[in-house]
């Protein structure tokens, strides 16, 4: 009798089948690396406003430095997309409250790009010396790309904008908002090299455990050192400011369509408030500021416009800061997102152009070719012109430093305005096409943490809220309720000294970037070598 014989293409039914409880094992084992990634993303999400919670930014990078440990650059390059998206998806939800999620889909599909560089980039380093210190370079590297391109850059969602309170922001007085994230992430990756190395922690001398200590609390006690930069002192005196919210009729994008509505509201509110002064229920204000578009028809063009914000600045007996959105009889029929310097005497004195205009928003970028995907393009009509220099209003002998909404989350556009001569800094924005999402609480914490960063006290007026008076130690003086309208009346200090974030401008960001570049170098000569040895 013969022996049966089998198939090369069957399976040998004698060899042993891997059971389902190994299969399930082997898939867990692989899904926990790209879920930690995703977990680590969702986490430094959570640890922004309006969630009091910067303490879980650290732990957020600390989960993300284990799930990249080792890994090869392209596993990183996938791991950081899933930590981008985890981060970002949540974050930026605010873009697309009344365009759908089109928009933002894309947005935070494109930017999470620049996590998944950096994912690449903290796994190829991981296995060095120090790996904790290269792979915050890293990450910081990559913010400084996000904040320059595409389109002028989008550094909205830098690890320093979810920092407005807690131990690392002091360091913002040192070396900018690239410091203050190195800080977090430095102390997170720290952390995750503790934790690697757990099972030494018996030998407390062990070399990569005190090394793995010192840089997750070299951070922290950086935050305490630099306490002292922090100062909110009256260094000129003070001024008794006013921010003006006069909501508007409709949230939403027809709010344009509501100019003249939205401009009576500020006037309405500013009369109000003149009424209050006039019956003692209110201090006189030295100077006032309303929000960005609190007049989108151009006063210079239409004489009740003109009238109006005139009539205000009478009754208030203050200057006020107007924005307008202007057209300049220039040929180009392009406007203009203007900050106007009203005088209650002499009327329009100053004015100070938007710089950082917002791509989508304000101008409409290759605007053929997006309109393929969408017809939402053709909401922006014509594109905005920016300016081209800083300014700082001289409003009754304090000078204030106008910087347009979007501007604020560029280091940049901020600090012209200091080294300008701005004793206050002022960020007038309008929110009222975001709905009550969680955008108006992201811009201002970034506001608090400019202050800090520049010393200087930061009121933010806005249509529709929160607005604020800042102190220049990021703590928040009065806030008002959104979509309320409503006057703050402060005592703010005048402030001219310049932190050393302020002087030292973009070198700390060019130092860690330097950082980054030496530990990439170092990590592909150590390859180079690997390589060579096993020819």
């Amino acid at each position: 009798m013969s022996a049966p014989t089998t198939s090369l293409d069957e399976p040998d039914q004698l060899a042993p089948q891997p059971s389902s409880t190994s299969r399930g094992r082997r898939l867990a084992r692989a899904l926990v690396r790209p879920v930690a990634a995703a977990l680590s993303g969702l986490l430094l999400y959570a640890s922004f406003p309006p969630r009091p919670l910067w303490w879980l930014a650290p732990f957020a990078f600390a989960v993300l430095g284990l799930a990249l440990y080792g890994r090869r650059a392209r596993v990183g390059l996938g791991l950081g997309y899933l930590a981008g998206l985890g981060y970002l998806l949540p974050l930026l939800v605010w873009t697309g409250v009344e365009v759908g999620p089109g928009p933002w889909l894309g947005l935070a599909a494109v930017e999470a790009l620049f996590i998944a560089a950096a994912g690449a980039g903290i796994a190829y380093v991981s296995r060095l010396p120090l790996a904790p210190l290269w792979a915050a370079g890293v990450w910081i590297a990559v913010e400084a790309a996000r904040a320059r391109v595409p389109f002028g850059g989008f550094p909205w969602g830098k690890v320093a904008f979810g920092q407005p309170e807690g131990v690392f922001l002091p360091l913002a007085a040192v070396g900018g908002t690239p410091l203050l994230g190195f800080a977090v992430v430095l102390c997170g990756f720290g952390l995750a090299d503790a934790v690697r190395h757990w099972a030494a922690l018996r030998r407390l001398l062990d070399r990569r455990v005190l090394t793995a200590a010192v840089l997750a609390v070299l951070p922290v006690v950086a935050g305490f050192a630099a306490l002292p930069l922090v100062d909110d002192s009256a260094e000129d005196g003070t001024a008794t400011v006013a921010l003006i919210q006069g909501n508007v009729p409709r949230m939403g994008l027809d709010f344009a369509s509501q100019r003249r509505a939205v401009l009576d509201y500020h006037v309405r509110e500013t009369l109000k408030l003149a009424a209050d002064i006039k019956a003692g229920r209110a201090e006189q204000p030295d100077l006032v500021l309303w929000p960005e578009n609190s007049s989108d028809i151009d006063p210079y063009l239409n004489a009740d416009a003109y009238d109006e914000i005139d009539r205000a600045a009478k009754a208030i007996k203050a200057p006020i800061s107007v924005g307008a959105v202007v057209t300049p009889d220039n040929g180009t029929g392009s406007p203009l997102n203007q900050q106007i310097l009203w005088d209650p005497v002499k009327g329009p004195v100053d004015t100070y152009n938007k710089r950082q205009l917002q791509p989508f928003g304000e101008y409409m970028p290759y605007r053929s070719f997006f309109r393929i995907f969408s017809s939402d393009v053709d909401l922006v009509r014509k594109d905005f012109v920016p300016g081209h220099k800083p300014a700082d209003f001289d409003m009754a002998g304090t000078r204030v430093g106008p910087v347009t909404c979007y501007e604020a989350a560029f280091d940049w556009a901020v600090r012209d305005q200091v080294k300008a001569g701005a004793q206050i800094i002022s960020v007038p924005s309008n929110n009222a096409t975001f709905d009550r999402s969680e955008m108006t609480y992201q811009q201002l914490a970034m506001s608090r943490v400019r202050a800090v960063e520049h010393s200087r006290a930061v009121m933010v007026p806005v249509t529709t809220g929160v607005s604020a008076v800042i102190r220049p130690d990021g703590s928040i003086a009065q806030k008002t309720k959104m979509f309320t309208a409503a006057a703050l009346v402060a005592e703010v200090p005048k402030r001219s000294s310049q932190t050393p974030a302020t002087r030292l401008g973009t070198l700390p960001e060019w130092l860690l970037v330097a950082v980054a570049a030496g530990g990439l170098g170092w990590a592909a000569t150590r390859t180079v070598r690997s390589r060579r040895s096993h020819r």
